[in-house]
């Protein structure tokens, strides 16, 4: 069943394939947003937040990496790239500023929907486990000599208090409730500071380093998942 409600961003400047493609998607139930330039789809996105962007790589003045990386700074709307560039490293380097994913032109117009759709449930599924995580349960935690109350907000180590700062106290809730499962970087920055993950923000790093001094010995529980994130080891 496909939600009405759903909004649709396409940056796209070859008339004739846009046409084609906003037909296709109305014809399906999405609601379709079009710009044929860079800089009027930074305009529609701040106005309309669209649920996705479908954003073509060669477009005239500002180009689609372009517009890529300013949307990025702000947004994490999900953005598949349309390309007429079939390198890998070209792909690469989008996925890296942070496309979700590719279609290489020429294509078919039910993959592109198949792919929308994609996009639109993953972003879903991410959201409610957002909601999910930032509506902590209130229960005591226990793992092995570490004690973690949430509505005392206070955490011990054999007894012995922990001053935390509050993100402190709140990544530390997140991964001690959630033995063994990875945390992303940018899913941190969502979850607990209600922020987007850019490249080269270290705000996540800096307070699980600071976060291990505090719990000494036991610090070394936060495992670094290298070039993902942090997990909590089951003690």
């Amino acid at each position: 069943m496909v939600n009405h409600l759903k909004k649709l961003l396409l940056v796209e400047d070859a008339l004739e394939l846009a046409q084609i493609i906003i037909r296709e998607f109305d014809k399906v139930g999405y609601k379709i947003f079009h710009a044929d330039n860079g800089n009027s789809a930074i305009k529609l996105h701040a106005s309309h937040k669209p649920d996705l962007i479908i954003l073509d790589w060669m477009l005239p003045g500002l180009d689609g990496l372009e517009v890529l990386r300013r949307i990025r700074l702000t947004s994490a709307t999900p953005i598949l790239m349309l390309t007429a560039r079939d390198e890998v490293v070209d792909r690469v380097v989008g996925l890296e500023i942070g496309a979700d994913d590719y279609l290489t032109k020429p294509f078919d117009m039910h993959e592109l929907v198949a792919r929308v759709r994609a996009l639109l449930r993953r972003s879903e599924i991410v959201e409610s486990l957002l909601l999910a995580d930032r509506n902590e349960p209130l229960t005591t935690i226990r793992q092995g000599e570490l004690i973690l109350d949430p509505q005392a907000h206070l955490v011990s180590i054999n007894g012995n208090a922990i001053d935390l700062s509050v993100t402190e106290f709140n990544l530390l809730h997140l991964l001690v409730r959630n033995p063994g499962r990875t945390f992303g970087r940018d899913y941190l920055l969502d979850t607990l500071w209600g922020e987007t993950y850019y490249k080269g923000d270290r705000s996540v790093d800096n307070t699980i380093l600071r976060l291990r001094k505090k719990l000494k010995s036991l610090g070394d529980v936060i495992e670094t998942v290298w070039g993902v994130g942090y997990r909590w080891q089951q003690v």
